[in-house]
């Protein structure tokens, strides 16, 4: 994650199958960086608001009289930016992201496996595919929230038509996601930005020049898209936006869609003259390329929002630019497969983190080239489960499909993988809500949590997932345990599987079976679990908080949202638990107290002390009976907050 000594270029590209250690540009554009000095502790950020091609150098140019130095260069547009002192990292990322906009609260179903492939709806027969797919997802018992329609549906002979449906096949769409909605699985279609020249609404839309001009403002300015030649649609005229937005509509939301993927939306025009409207005032194109994809998505949300004014939008996008957090999901696009992007994207997502984009992910297993081998795709899906985005997603070049059950040998162990996901849901909900109500970034380098040891400064695969979970993902082939630093200046470690407490500040070993990732949890922690026992048939609430006490004496609270996990948050659609542990030498004494008014789905709450604990466990004063270490305590005995 130290860039120093790199030179990097902000320009979204669509690089499939790019190196996930070395390609640059990729697909965002997000130019800011942060800076940490050792020798002070001090952090501070600098974001340039330039949209524009840029250059940042970081140390790669030296000069005999000044040495190594750094350097930022766009080629039009303004030079405006903002220093962010922290003086903590924590500071400045938080600042960033406020500065920015804040992250969408997306809905619970949002965080649940959601099943993807090109294959599907490239194939001839999409719809009874997609059948397959659910029939399958019964059949082997795999958990499955959304599913994510490539853009094989908008298709004519293999070239894609945005907005059009192809009905030879999808004969029956609407049975199609009837069929999804009654088995508890959402749909996200897929919509791009460039229509191509012989798109059926093309020469209507280039009458009304709605799309991006050419240098001269005399015709739309073309492009090479999916192998063909198109024009990008200009969001920054109010008639692209009207249009746009009514397509959404009628074309996806009303026949019951759920969401929308904008995909494909890095702008690549390459003509540095071409005009955009400007809302009025014709400005170069150069200086708004980043811009476009943003107007993109605030259009797809904001249909989204007035069809369904009460329900929380979810949508994805893969290009962007900072602010993109405020409307979209995202993730690191189209991944090679190979150990070396599973190990890199995982810098990816902390680098995106770090810049105040915190709804994230990756294309588990690897999005292009062969199909994964069992192993990789296993330690892909435990790397995936810890992150807010969690999709299996590919187009392999040996015509074969990523899905959970493509290996029988490993097919039990990816199934309890998804379901070990169901059961932390609670945690990375709570986590995706501090990152929308208080700026917090869902996963984290460990050094941000734990600048104070500088071994967490050493180049690490680690990463923290929330403030209490340390995910140690196995990223080299053959593996059988991994290696993991516990930061200092903590009260130990816990082993999530194991329940064995380890002390800080030192280097251990633990176990890295295909069915139990490598999960460390800081002394004091709180984890909120789904106990009950999920299955693609059945869904249903109940509550389990799994302690992880300090090890002699100590302090710590935890504040739980819960809510229905798809309206608008209001006063009287949430509640909010807060847990405070106190652990001394001989007991550990939980206080619970409530607020809100919304209606839990269960009525109580079971608390797990590890296995090996021997003190006392206490809940608002009172000893509860424990079975195997799990003790019960009733809702209605929560106290009210003050």
């Amino acid at each position: 994650m130290n860039r120093h000594g790199r030179r990097y270029r902000m320009h979204s590209l669509d690089p499939m199958g790019y190196d996930a250690e070395t390609t640059d540009p990729l697909y965002k554009h997000i130019p800011y960086y942060l800076t940490y000095q050792p020798e002070t502790k001090l952090s501070f950020g600098i974001f340039y608001d330039n949209m524009s091609q840029s250059v940042f150098d970081m140390g790669n140019e030296m000069d005999n009289y000044h040495g190594l130095y750094r350097y930022f260069q766009a080629i039009d547009g303004d030079l405006d930016y903002y220093i962010v002192l922290g003086p903590e990292m924590k500071q400045v990322v938080e600042r960033i992201s406020w500065l920015t906009g804040q992250t969408i609260f997306a809905p619970k179903w949002s965080l649940g496996y959601s099943g993807s492939t090109m294959s599907y709806t490239d194939a001839p027969d999409a719809q009874v595919q997609l059948h397959k797919f659910l029939a399958l997802c019964e059949e082997h018992d795999i958990i499955c929230d959304s599913f994510q329609l490539s853009s094989g549906y908008t298709s004519i002979e293999d070239k894609r038509y945005v907005f059009h449906w192809n009905k030879e096949k999808f004969p029956n769409p609407e049975q199609l996601f009837k069929k999804f909605h009654d088995q508890g699985v959402r749909l996200c279609a897929n919509i791009k930005p460039c229509l191509l020249t012989d798109h059926p609404k093309y020469k209507e839309l280039a009458d009304a020049n709605m799309f991006i001009q050419n240098p001269a403002g005399t015709e739309e300015e073309r492009a090479q898209f999916w192998d063909e030649t198109g024009a990008y649609l200009d969001f920054t005229n109010e008639k692209t936006i009207k249009w746009w937005k009514e397509q959404v509509t009628e074309q996806l939301l009303n026949r019951h869609i759920d969401s929308t993927w904008n995909d494909n939306n890095e702008f690549e025009i390459w003509t540095r003259d071409a005009k955009c409207h400007g809302f009025g005032t014709i400005v170069d194109f150069e200086k708004l390329r980043a811009i476009q994809p943003l107007l993109m998505m605030k259009a797809s949300y904001e249909a989204q929002k007035e069809y369904a004014p009460n329900i929380r939008p979810y949508l994805i996008s893969r290009s962007g630019c900072p602010g993109m957090q405020r409307y979209v999901q995202t993730w690191s696009g189209d991944n090679y497969t190979e150990w070396k992007a599973l190990k890199y994207n995982i810098k990816m997502g902390l680098g995106l983190s770090l810049s105040g984009i915190y709804n994230i992910g990756h294309d588990v297993g690897g999005f292009a080239g062969p199909a994964p081998e069992p192993e990789l795709f296993v330690r892909w899906v435990q790397n995936g489960i810890f992150h807010p985005r969690f999709t299996i997603h590919s187009w392999n070049s040996d015509q074969t499909v990523n899905v959970p059950w493509m290996y029988p040998e490993v097919a039990e162990d990816i199934k309890n993988l998804i379901k070990f996901r169901y059961q932390l849901t609670p945690y990375l909900y709570n986590a995706l809500y501090e990152a929308h109500a208080y700026y917090r970034p869902v996963i984290r380098p460990v050094f941000y949590e734990f600048s104070g040891d500088e071994r967490t400064f050493e180049p690490s695969d680690d990463f923290m997932l929330g403030d209490a979970m340390l995910v140690a993902s196995v990223v080299e082939k053959g593996a059988t345990t991994r290696q993991v630093y516990l930061p200092a200046f903590v009260d130990g470690w816990y082993d999530y599987h194991e329940e064995n407490w380890y002390e800080g500040g030192q280097t251990i070993t633990v176990p890295a079976p295909f069915d139990k990732p490598p999960l460390l949890i800081k002394a004091g922690s709180m984890i909120p679990t789904n106990d009950d026992q999920v299955t693609f048939a059945v869904r249903k609430e109940s509550r389990g908080i799994k302690l992880f006490p300090h090890a002699m004496e100590g302090q710590s609270e935890y504040t739980l949202f819960e809510d229905d996990g798809v309206s608008i948050i209001g006063d009287t659609t949430f509640t909010k638990i807060h847990l405070k542990m106190t652990t001394t030498a001989t007991q550990i004494d939980v206080h619970v107290t409530k607020t809100g008014a919304y209606q839990l789905p269960y009525e109580q709450i079971h608390f797990y002390a590890p296995r090996n604990e021997t003190r006392k466990l206490l809940i608002n004063g009172k000893e509860l009976e424990s079975q195997e270490n799990c003790f019960s305590f009733a809702v209605s005995e929560c106290e009210a907050d003050a």
